[in-house]
């Protein structure tokens, strides 16, 4: 949508809000945030702001078809002629219960005008955003097993290399190994058991600095100043920001910072830092207890929006998180540390205690460290006992 169409669409919003503000009579409209598909024969509606779908029958489309604006029930018992008001107002009622349907005498969703920056992103990237968050995992093992075991039996495993037999083959000369970059990236695996000792501070500012810092800024003359950091990042627009869940630090106060990328310092957000707030914040995963420190990255998504409209651009954010996670654990590995990632996050816990909205800013990885215990070299487990992914 264009600039000027977007604050002509701002203003007319505002004008509608005042008047069902100033109407005496409660009014009906449909959510803006619904998408609607077909899942094992049944339809599906899903409000991806307030994550809640329900299935439906479809004689409920030229319903919501009805309230696309404000509406009173008064008006909807006309439309409906031959049909009880008591079961039209029933109607209303599990329509309003499911997020279907808003009424003008309840406050909305208080994310509702922050969605807004996601009008060119909408409903694509909006849906997946939302859709995705808070999910179920499951991490038991012999859960897991069992359930491995019963996919094998329906689905055959794909192939975990692809190749192209009959071809003409070019054979190539073996990967240099011997220089340090190529020995860390061969070192780095994804640790899950942890030693007691505590991390340095220094190691945390190494790895902050070079992974999340601003590294110089360049001048471009109508976009201004932007940040160059060792992680590419699509049009320099660097959505992302670090937070740090300090546990054993040496030398630093547990609790949760804000690392500030320009001027490569911590800010003190709240004290408190236990094995059981990672656990919680990781969905559950218990092993990453004992690590030193987790660095949550979040996205500031208006940075990238305001300059790339297309939803393809939620998907340059998702990638730069790998980017830089990448990285994370480099970084960490070469430190002679155990460095992990996940995206198995309590989201919604997350940004609660980081005092995010979730939507114009919100989670999407974790990264986290701690000292390596004796005994465990670093090879292919790493020191873990279940699950291992690479």
């Amino acid at each position: 949508m264009h600039r000027s169409r977007q604050g002509a669409a701002r203003n007319h919003s505002a004008a509608s809000r005042a008047d069902v503000k100033n109407s005496k009579e409660i009014l009906y409209r449909r959510s803006r945030h619904l998408v609607f598909y077909w899942k094992n024969g049944a339809l599906v509606v899903e409000n991806y702001l307030s994550q809640t779908r329900t299935s439906a029958a479809p004689t409920v489309l030229p319903i919501l078809e009805f309230f696309g604006g404000w509406r009173s029930a008064d008006a909807f018992c006309r439309h409906m002629r031959g049909y009880s008001r008591t079961s039209l107002r029933r109607i209303l009622a599990e329509l309003v219960r499911h997020s279907l349907l808003q009424r003008s005498d309840r406050p909305p969703n208080n994310n509702e005008d922050k969605l807004k920056n996601w009008t060119e992103w909408g409903p694509s990237a909006s849906f997946f955003h939302f859709s995705t968050k808070n999910g179920d995992y499951e991490f038991d093992p012999v859960t897991l097993r069992r359930q491995s075991c019963e996919r094998a039996a329906h689905y055959a495993k794909p192939k975990q290399v692809k190749r192209y037999p009959g071809v003409r083959q070019v054979p190539l000369p073996r990967p240099q190994l011997q220089a340090e970059l190529p020995q860390v990236l061969l070192a780095r695996r994804t640790w899950r058991r942890f030693s007691t000792a505590p991390v340095g501070l220094s190691d945390i500012a190494t790895l902050l600095g070079l992974t999340f810092g601003v590294q110089s800024w360049v001048k471009e003359p109508i976009l201004g100043r932007l940040p160059l950091k060792t992680s590419p990042s699509g049009g320099a627009r660097h959505p992302l920001e670090a937070y740090v869940l300090a546990r054993d630090v040496t030398g630093l106060q547990p609790g949760l910072y804000h690392y500030a990328a320009d001027q490569h310092q911590l800010e003190f957000l709240r004290r408190g830092a236990t094995p059981g707030q990672i656990s919680r914040y990781l969905a559950g995963q218990k092993w990453f207890g004992a690590a030193a420190a987790v660095m949550f990255m979040t996205a500031v998504f208006p940075r990238t929006q305001w300059k790339y409209q297309s939803p393809r651009a939620y998907r340059v954010v998702l990638a730069e998180t790998g980017h830089f996670c990448q990285t994370f654990c480099l970084l960490a590995t070469w430190l002679g540390l155990a460095p992990f990632c996940t995206m198995a996050l309590a989201d919604s816990l997350i940004e609660k205690d980081l005092g995010l909205d979730g939507v114009t800013e919100s989670v999407l990885y974790a990264a986290g460290v701690g000292s390596r215990p004796k005994g465990i070299t670093g090879g292919a487990l790493a020191g873990v006992t279940y699950p291992l992914f690479r």
